[in-house]
């Protein structure tokens, strides 16, 4: 079975602290942030709004460019 995969970022606000995230099921994944239903780095710096997403045709897809944008190979460059 194949699942879709996504990358995020989140941000505190314009200019201030980013996270990136993958995840298969993005509307839950974003809930939660903004709910701060999940204890760590983004509840800390309330991190809840959503910057931007990719869509992946499955999640290995998604995990590659996740990587790829936390180490500095890919940002700027969004589809």
């Amino acid at each position: 079975m194949q699942k879709n995969g996504y990358i995020y970022i989140l941000a505190s606000k314009k200019r201030g602290t980013i996270y990136i995230g993958v995840t298969s099921n993005l509307i839950r994944r974003i809930y939660e942030h903004k709910e701060g239903l999940i204890d760590g780095f983004t509840k800390r710096y309330a991190l809840k709004h959503l910057v931007c997403f990719e869509a992946f045709d499955d999640i290995e897809a998604a995990i590659r460019r996740e990587k790829q944008l936390k180490t500095g190979g890919g940002i700027g460059k969004f589809n």
